[in-house]
């Protein structure tokens, strides 16, 4: 294994997010984590799709596909079935994720993936003028007095069958990249939801630091291998979001693993195409 500087994983591209903006510690965290994990950025994939989130693909130095809005986390499967040696990461906001991707999420957990998927979440939709998104909570700025409750991100993923599920913050880098190593490593759809706020539209207390409540840690007993264990910590009522790791399960992943391979044994991407189209022909 060759380790990389993190250096070598960002490319010359300056940012251009807002000052402040979480999402500019994320990319430092994921360089960071893709250094210590030594993955080849000649190997990886960053898919993205539409939001301010979605622009981290532009700062990192690896092969990127910029997708449509909500369709991030099908086409990082695609890519992974394609060619199963490649590390596949799919970074983008909460709306692309748990609004426009939600069919995609659920469906896909259960077919688990060898992806990791990056959800950058702030509450609100920061590229078109901070409307708020499904996980927008109760009295943020701009949120109609009847609004719905916000969706709770993690007790989602864990219900939809995704095998590991963590949650960690811009503000804790140091966590966030052992998440990201852990996430890289495992087998199947790792997912981390990181909260990330917004430092225009203002829309989550925890883009106010004077109300933004104390972050818990998990503790390292907890079970993450109890489903349960993970859905009830996940629902806690006290308002404090819980950073870690929630849920882990060693489960067959869907990668296109030694069958596909064996399939295409002795033939280059050509004749492997040609083998496709003339089975499909009438």
């Amino acid at each position: 294994m060759i380790i990389h500087e993190p250096a070598v994983y960002r490319t010359e591209r300056p940012v251009t997010w807002c000052p402040g903006c979480g999402d500019v510690r994320v990319l430092e965290a994921l360089c960071q984590a893709l250094s210590r994990s030594g993955v080849d950025p000649a190997d990886t994939v960053l898919v993205t799709g539409s939001g301010c989130a979605s622009l981290i693909g532009f700062f990192v130095n690896s092969y990127a596909i910029h997708g449509p809005y909500g369709r991030t986390l099908p086409i990082a499967m695609g890519v992974k079935l394609a060619n199963p040696s490649l590390t596949v990461i799919a970074a983008g906001g909460d709306g692309d994720a748990y609004a426009a991707g939600a069919g995609h999420l659920i469906h896909l957990a259960r077919k688990n993936p060898n992806v990791t998927w990056l959800i950058m979440d702030n509450g609100c939709y920061g590229l078109t003028k901070g409307q708020p998104s499904p996980t927008a909570g109760h009295g943020v700025a701009g949120a109609a007095s009847d609004a719905p409750p916000s969706l709770n991100p993690v007790a989602l993923l864990i219900a939809a069958g995704a095998t590991f599920v963590a949650q960690g913050s811009s503000d804790d880098p140091e966590l966030l990249i052992r998440l990201m190593q852990e996430a890289i490593r495992h087998r199947g759809l790792s997912v981390i939801n990181i909260l990330s706020p917004c430092a225009v539209f203002d829309r989550q207390p925890s883009a106010r630091p004077h109300e933004a409540p104390e972050p818990v840690h998990i503790d390292p007993a907890h079970p993450t291998h109890d489903r349960m264990a993970a859905l009830q910590l996940a629902s806690h009522g006290d308002g404090k979001p819980r950073m870690g790791l929630f849920y882990r399960e060693e489960r067959a992943a869907l990668d296109g693993g030694s069958a596909g391979r064996a399939e295409q044994d002795g033939y280059d991407d050509l004749i492997s195409l040609e083998r496709i189209l003339n089975g499909i022909k009438p």
